[in-house]
């Protein structure tokens, strides 16, 4: 059984949606809408804009970047407004070719600022048409004596016209007629008239809105003229359109302009809430109608053709009206006089909304802004965009061998389409794991192959039962604890190593596989094609083996096999997850303006204000988005840090007065519940940048990887460093490796230089005495990572930003050497580095090795610290050789 909607169409009459809103384009309702048949096209307003712009927030990531690259409030509505258009004629594109142009529009009105100039009205309605760039769009032109002209001519250029504002029937005669009469100017011309199209709107409720209050309650006119009136205009649109005049221009397939009826929501309650949609219904016509309406209309809506009756019974209703001193042509002038005003006054009000807002956004930066202006229209004077997504690596080094490795690193560009992929693999492993009834999953892995992760874990928690952990940590009491936690007999183990041959990850695993007795379905390799641990998987018999892709590097690969099989062992919507980064993906892609990327201005911002001196960026993080920062610090510290340059990101850092902060500082705030805004208000107070970003969704977390991703490459680009190299890594490995060789041969790690724990504080002290304005202090901590421990270094760093007034990192050692070691020795020189290392109450032998963990955490310990005093570094290394050493030195410091 066919609804009234579906009866309708078989009349000859289009429902056309009036109302258009982001939400509606981005969560699939309303390509829903148009599957379902429920409406066959869309117009807009001023009204329904100011609405959807300005009483929501789903316009803030666009609003954003557009605010900090300097747009003004009026080419950043059009812009918005632009973008939503677009989405909505794509949508409906398919019903435009399917009805061959009949249906499928989408109406983008000119400025009713505009609604009494002619020539103002042309050149927007041109530029309109040129910037959305839509066969299947209509640019709606009011019907006022100066638009009359404007519609002729709009029409003669070939521009489809969605005429509004019309309530009269002598101005409807006049459209017509600008119509009929464009179409000639064009065909004299020499031009194709079978490609233009138009629709006329009339206003239906307003009428009997404005002429129901001047008749008695009990007039038996009220709630009739309306429709009246409608039905006139009806028989006017069949008695031109069935001219000569029209029957010559359809000679050159000319189309008709069809009525559409507008405004045809119920006003007045005592009204049925359909009454302008049953009594309006005829052939080549359509019926624009708002959410409730048509909501209404499916519901219990009457569908039968009742446009041609009753006609004279209309015409002498008006009659009657105008024998009670109701003049039409007094009311008719009235209501376009209202409506024009009422366009203006609810544009004005949307442009007010939208400059309170966009100048919230540019306050929150503003000592940056006019730097970030520029960069960003550097950026797009190089045409930045296209060249990243085109792979041309000049755009960050004109070096041939740099060259060559960024081209093989971009595949990260399009994971949020190309792991969709592996969806369905991903499903049937998770079920496999609930099969096998396995509920701890333990991660072994480092730098990108951990991170993520974690950060997933943190934000999203866990689902099943599962517990998830992971280790990044050759710390003998960290590995220990972990066998803990993860016995084999109700574990899996997830070895994750792009390369194959991570040092820790290799001891880590023969740890864990001799743990577990050699069973193989205990084990899951993620990594690349061709490794050793490919190899050795295949070998050992894994339960299973994901293969990544070998064009992205292991900082980019959240979005890859490394993050998306342990997300989806946590119960997390890999799927959607993708979408929210496919989404990200989409606004920052080649065919974004550069000041319309997210990921580009972020990354003019960032890397700007580091040329600047504000390099020192500080993450502060509502609650659940605080672990979001040690991902991050991987992604720009590695990317950035090399070349004397480089972004450091103070993550997790206690925080201080607002006032204690120095000038060398950006603060990005990630948003989710607000709690630290005053804190923010105060920073900004003290003309601290500190811009935020908003994460109210723990899915936006996709989004927001792929944001940064972008932004560190752009950030990157303004820096002239190239994002996807590590040049200064491999020098502390060899450094490691050698010292781990001459503990074979001769037992020993050799001599080693530190100041021993209950000696500490003068070298401290000492030590913080060289602290300059612009630099920060690194705490590398060789020590075990747990809460106990990271509230200890937190006090540390108290003390520390006390001392000196410079920024403070924390990282655990070696994690930190796969996120923030590039960083530290080819960055800049503005780092102070202290190293704790610790006596291993307990140590751990790595099975086949002839080392534990121990030994090896402290090589890797000797190799960083003498690669970074080779590099004339300020470097002060305590060893701990008793427990309490740590505590008391904090404490020391802190009353000092």
């Amino acid at each position: 059984m066919t609804n009234p909607i579906e009866q309708t169409t078989a009349l000859g009459q289009s429902l056309w949606y009036d109302n258009i809103q982001r939400r509606l384009l981005e969560n699939g309702e309303l390509a829903a809408m148009i599957q379902r048949g429920d409406i066959r096209g869309v117009t807009s307003n001023p009204a329904i804009f100011h609405n959807a712009i300005s009483k929501t927030t789903e316009y803030d990531s666009a609003l954003q970047p557009l605010a900090l690259s300097g747009w003004d409030t009026e080419s950043i509505f059009w812009q918005l407004a632009i973008e939503d258009i677009q989405a909505a004629c794509d949508l409906f594109r398919p019903l435009y070719e399917q009805t061959e142009a009949t249906d499928g529009y989408v109406s983008l009105e000119v400025s009713p600022l505009l609604a009494h100039d002619t020539e103002g009205t042309i050149s927007q309605a041109k530029r309109l048409w040129q910037a959305v760039a839509r066969p299947n769009l209509m640019i709606k032109i009011p019907a006022t004596p100066a638009g009359i002209p404007a519609i002729r001519q709009v029409i003669a250029a070939g521009i489809n016209v969605n005429v509004t504002l019309i309530f009269a029937i002598e101005r409807y005669r006049a459209v017509m007629d600008a119509y009929l009469s464009g179409l000639e100017d064009r065909l004299l011309a020499g031009g194709d008239i079978g490609n233009v199209h138009s629709v006329a709107s009339f206003f239906v409720s307003r009428v009997d809105s404005k002429i129901d209050p001047r008749l008695p309650e009990d007039s038996p006119l009220r709630g009739v003229a309306a429709i009246a009136n409608a039905k006139l205009a009806y028989e006017a649109f069949r008695e031109e359109f069935a001219s000569l005049r029209f029957r010559k221009l359809q000679f050159g397939k000319a189309n008709f302009q069809r009525p559409l009826w507008a405004s045809t929501s119920t006003k007045n309650p005592a009204y049925p809430d359909t009454i302008y949609i049953d009594n309006l219904i005829g052939p080549a016509t359509v019926n624009t109608v708002p959410p409730a309406t048509l909501q209404a209309f499916r519901d219990h809506g009457v569908a039968r053709q009742t446009l041609t009756e009753n006609i004279e019974e209309a015409r002498a209703r008006l009659v009657e009206l105008e024998a009670l001193g109701i003049s039409m042509s007094q009311v008719t002038r009235e209501l376009e006089e209202e409506g024009v005003r009422a366009f203006a006054e609810a544009f004005t009000a949307l442009l007010a909304s939208l400059e309170e807002r966009r100048a919230g956004i540019t306050g929150q930066v503003t000592p940056l802004l006019p730097s970030v202006e520029k960069a960003v229209s550097r950026l797009e004077a190089a045409s930045a965009p296209d060249r990243l997504w085109s792979g041309d690596a000049s755009l960050w080094t004109e070096d041939p061998a740099g060259q060559a490795e960024i081209r093989n690193r971009l595949g990260w560009l399009r994971l949020p389409e190309t792991s969709l992929f592996l969806l369905n693999d991903l499903q049937q492993f998770v079920a496999e794991i609930d099969s096998a009834g396995i509920k701890k999953i333990l991660l072994l892995g480092m730098g990108g192959s951990s991170l993520a992760p974690e950060v997933m874990a943190k934000v999203f928690g866990m689902t099943g039962g599962r517990q998830f952990s992971i280790l990044d940590s050759t710390d003998p009491a960290q590995v220990k604890a972990a066998a803990q936690d993860f016995p084999p007999a109700e574990s899996l183990y997830m070895v994750a190593s792009k390369s194959g041959g991570t040092a820790e990850v290799n001891a880590m695993f023969d740890y864990f596989w001799h743990l577990s007795g050699g069973d193989g379905t205990r084990f899951v390799a993620i990594t690349d094609p061709g490794t050793s641990l490919e190899k050795l998987a295949a070998e050992r018999g894994f339960r299973r083996t994901f293969l990544a892709d070998p064009t992205v590097g292991g900082r980019n690969s959240v979005l890859s096999p490394f993050g998306l099989v342990p997300a989806a062992l946590m119960g997390i919507d890999v799927e959607k997850l993708l979408r929210a980064a496919g989404w990200m993906m989409n606004q920052s892609g080649p065919q974004a303006a550069a000041p319309r990327n997210p990921g580009l201005v972020l990354g003019a911002l960032i890397g700007q204000a580091a040329l600047e001196g504000r390099d020192k960026l500080t993450l502060l993080a509502d609650p659940a988005l605080a672990s979001f920062g040690s991902w991050l610090e991987q992604l720009i510290a590695e990317s950035t840090g090399k070349q004397g340059k480089g972004i450091v990101v103070v993550d997790g850092e206690p925080q201080a007065d607002p006032a204690s902060y120095g000038p060398d500082r950006l603060f990005i705030y990630l948003r989710r519940d607000g709690s630290l805004d005053e804190l923010v208000t105060a920073l900004r107070e003290q003309g601290q940048p500190a811009l935020a970003i908003e994460m109210p969704d723990p899915y936006d977390l996709g989004a927001e990887f792929y944001r940064w991703e972008i932004a560190t490459a752009f950030a990157c680009a303004v820096l002239g460093v190239n994002p996807f190299d590590q040049p200064d890594v491999q020098d502390n490995k060899n450094r490691t490796v050698a010292k781990i060789q001459q503990f074979r041969e001769t037992g020993s790690l050799g001599e080693e230089a530190y100041v021993p724990g209950d000696e500490a504080l003068p070298a401290l002290k000492e030590f913080l005495a060289l602290a300059r304005p612009g630099d920060y202090v690194a705490i590398n901590a060789y020590l075990r990572r747990n809460p106990q421990m990271e509230s200890v270094l937190s006090e540390l760093r108290i003390a520390v930003l006390a001392q000196t007034g410079c920024a403070t990192t924390l990282g655990f050692g070696p994690r930190f050497l796969h996120s923030t070691g590039q960083l530290h020795k080819g960055g800049s020189e503005h780092g102070l580095f202290i190293q704790i290392t610790a006596e291993p109450k307990t140590d751990i032998d790595i099975p086949g090795q002839g080392l534990s963990f121990g030994t090896l955490q402290r090589a890797q310990a000797i190799g960083d610290f003498e690669a970074l005093y080779d590099r004339g570094r300020r470097i002060l290394r305590i060893h701990l050789s008793a427990a309490g050493q740590l505590e008391k030195l904090v404490n020391e410091l802190g009353l000092a």
